[in-house]
């Protein structure tokens, strides 16, 4: 401890957002925190999407899930994808700073421990193997294993596999959106007993649509799992 303190005397952590100072290892700074979108307020139980309102309640459904046939049954996310949300998304997906995901695991673990069980595997959206190659690191699995991590649950990073290369998902709308995730991933063959019987915990970096959350669950109900929930890091909302 007293290394650690000596160490950031001289080499002071950095906000993961900004890059300024703070006192503490991957977290914001004070100013970074105040403008960044924290969910906080009433929620969608099913998507983690913010509703107006002051008094949270439990049960709340968002009109698109009262709507649209979800194939889990609750949901959380972090912040909404704005402001300070979009741009920490945007630099772990494709700035390579792990420390985002280091930071965004206790946020994760904050809201989703209502959703947790004795029996939660938590499971990351997967990305195609081209995918991957080319962008040398999921984000999904980086928040999946840290939010394992802070957790303690049992993590499964292979257990879907994405067998279709997907166009991207960008400026196509909702019903568009599930046509191309549709039957593109499945319990993967080798590690897909994982899930038999198991509650899952599918975590990725944005719901947008709920289009890709939709396909993995789906994959997890094929493969026997017990209930699947989901977890976003960020949250698109209709007036972000």
């Amino acid at each position: 401890m007293k290394l650690q303190t000596a160490v950031n005397a001289v080499f002071p952590p950095d906000c993961v957002c900004c890059g300024a100072p703070v006192e503490t290892e991957f977290g914001l700074c004070a100013n970074c925190w105040s403008d960044t979108p924290f969910i906080t307020g009433p929620s969608c139980d099913q998507c983690g999407t913010p509703l107006p309102g002051s008094d949270p309640e439990p049960g709340l459904r968002c009109d698109d899930c009262m709507t649209i046939a979800r194939p889990w049954d609750k949901g959380r996310a972090v912040f909404t994808y704005s402001g300070n949300g979009r741009k920490m998304v945007l630099r772990l997906k494709h700035g390579d700073q792990p420390a985002i995901a280091r930071a965004a695991g206790k946020w994760m673990a904050a809201k989703v421990e209502p959703l947790m069980t004795d029996n939660t595997v938590i499971v990351p959206i997967p990305l195609h193997w081209w995918r991957l190659f080319r962008r040398k690191v999921n984000q999904s699995a980086l928040l999946a294993q840290a939010l394992a991590n802070e957790t303690q649950a049992f993590f499964a990073p292979d257990a879907l596999k994405r067998i279709r290369k997907t166009a991207s998902q960008d400026g196509k709308g909702r019903e568009e959106r599930f046509a191309n995730l549709r039957d593109s991933i499945h319990p993967h063959p080798k590690r897909g007993h994982i899930l038999v019987g198991r509650d899952i915990l599918l975590v990725d970096d944005v719901m947008t649509s709920g289009a890709t959350f939709a396909a993995a669950a789906q994959a997890c109900h094929e493969a026997g799992a017990e209930n699947v929930r989901v977890m976003a890091l960020a949250r698109v909302a209709k007036d972000a």
